[in-house]
């Protein structure tokens, strides 16, 4: 299922703690847990490109299955490509990747394993997440399985074309067909916690403000 640019943009005013309240309540698990900005005030609302990845000692596989420039060449204008590798200590993005994707437009990056190249990343204002910022290069230690497959990143099922969102809080996933429904019941949490900022302002006590608004 195509999720409309529309839902995007909507999206894009939202937090990710107020989503997640969304998919509790859906069923959904889609929190990616233990990944981090590569700098401050990074953001990203994108479709998900997806890339398999597997990782071994130096010298495990050839330059030429490294594959970063077909993972770039595989993402349009704001799609986030979202790499699985299971949490390896290795490198599988860094400064140059960044602003070979940053020059094409592409949204954002996130990687269950390593990147590299902080400072250049934040200079290009590329929002990358990742589990790991580690200098250990991924040329011979990382092959590339597959690219657009279905893959398992931090434990979150995702699927090409499935919603990437990401902020100083946190990365999650929300299911393509759902999309819509997560969006519109996330509008609604969002409101309600500017109604009960205002209440508060006004006397409400926080207690009586969590009686009220159960998900603030």
């Amino acid at each position: 299922m195509f999720v409309d640019d529309k839902i995007l943009e909507r999206l894009k005013k939202i937090a990710t703690p107020t989503l997640a309240n969304a998919l509790d309540d859906f069923g959904f698990q889609g929190v990616m847990n233990d990944l981090s900005p590569a700098g401050p005030g990074m953001t990203v609302v994108g479709r998900a490109v997806t890339v398999q990845e597997i990782t071994g000692p130096f010298g495990s596989f050839s330059t030429s299955d490294f594959k970063v420039g077909h993972m770039i060449d595989a993402a349009g204008s704001g799609e986030v490509i979202v790499v699985a590798n299971d949490g390896a200590q290795v490198s599988t993005w860094g400064g140059m990747a960044s602003y070979a994707a940053k020059l094409k437009g592409i949204g954002g990056l996130v990687v269950d394993g390593g990147i590299r190249d902080r400072e250049e990343i934040v200079e290009f204002s590329f929002p990358a997440f990742s589990k790991h910022m580690v200098p250990t290069p991924g040329k011979t230690r990382i092959k590339v399985l597959s690219i657009n497959e279905p893959i398992v990143c931090a434990g979150v099922r995702v699927r090409k074309g499935d919603v990437i969102v990401a902020d100083g809080t946190g990365v999650l996933c929300l299911p393509a067909e759902h999309a819509e429904e997560i969006t519109i019941a996330s509008e609604k949490f969002s409101a309600d916690d500017k109604q009960a900022m205002n209440e508060m302002d006004k006397g409400l006590t926080f207690t009586e403000a969590l009686k009220k608004f159960s998900k603030i």
